[in-house]
């Protein structure tokens, strides 16, 4: 479902602040793979994440998503295949407007005679009642508030459903709990769980929280130095502990794993 081979990325190139992203990155997740990707600040993270949605042009490599080579398409041509939600969660909702109106804009993007025919129908109303009481955030009885009187939980949880209503052929996860409360985090995460399983979404999850990282998805990729050092799936993710995790990356890069806040969290 998504492809990515030998993809390069290198910022400020032949000048003292010269710094390789991406060193030769390859993955491929299969239909329906719900990855978690972890590794220490500057490991190259959030710079494949950008890569995948086009935010700026790589150096070399190939990105395809269901088959399509999106590697020349910029960002906005790529929104078709992909959903995303950022770590802030101000991004990606309408302070101003209601939570049904959020709703009906994202499930009419990409359409634009849809677009412009305002209004959300009755039959919207009770799909986005449905799909917002199954968050149990109480959202559902609050379909005509402004966006900005909600928490920050209530808006990335609103995000999330925003950026799934559609079905993407691939769902990006930036980090999109890394602002809450830990019990808020929660929340949203198995929101995030239950909407991915029930439609079987492919997913790449981006973290600093080991234990998040483990407890999540199906495969758990490492990255470090702009590379990815560590694909664990299946049964071997499943028995996993923080310990494991921190042999494992050691074991690999020959390094220590310095980040504080992804053993802590």
């Amino acid at each position: 479902m998504l492809t990515i081979q030998n993809v390069k990325k290198t910022f400020n190139p032949g000048t003292v602040n010269e710094k390789k992203a991406l060193n030769g990155v390859s993955l491929e997740l299969e239909t329906g793979d719900f990855v978690t990707m972890i590794g220490g600040n500057g490991a190259g993270k959030s710079t494949l994440m950008n890569a995948i949605a086009g935010v700026w042009p790589i150096d070399s490599g190939r990105i395809t998503i269901d088959g399509v080579d999106v590697t020349a398409l910029p960002d906005y041509k790529r929104a078709a295949f992909l959903g995303r939600v950022f770590q802030d969660p101000m991004t990606g909702t309408a302070a101003d407007m209601e939570i049904e109106e959020n709703l009906a804009l994202a499930r009419r993007r990409g359409s634009f005679h849809a677009f412009w025919k305002w209004g959300v129908t009755k039959k919207e109303h009770e799909e986005y009642h449905e799909l917002l009481k199954r968050l149990d955030l109480g959202l559902e009885d609050r379909m005509t508030a402004k966006v900005g009187l909600l928490s920050g939980g209530q808006r990335q949880a609103l995000t999330l459903l925003m950026a799934t209503l559609k079905k993407p052929k691939v769902l990006l996860l930036d980090e999109h709990t890394a602002a809450l409360d830990p019990k808020t985090a929660e929340k949203v995460l198995k929101a995030t769980d239950r909407v991915v399983s029930e439609n079987n979404l492919t997913t790449l999850m981006v973290t600093h929280n080991m234990r998040d990282a483990i407890a999540h998805g199906n495969r758990l990729v490492m990255m470090n130095n702009g590379k990815i050092i560590l694909d664990i799936r299946g049964e071997e993710k499943k028995k996993l502990t923080i310990e494991d995790l921190l042999h494992k990356f050691e074991e690999v890069s020959g390094e220590e794993f310095t980040s504080d806040k992804a053993i802590l969290s």
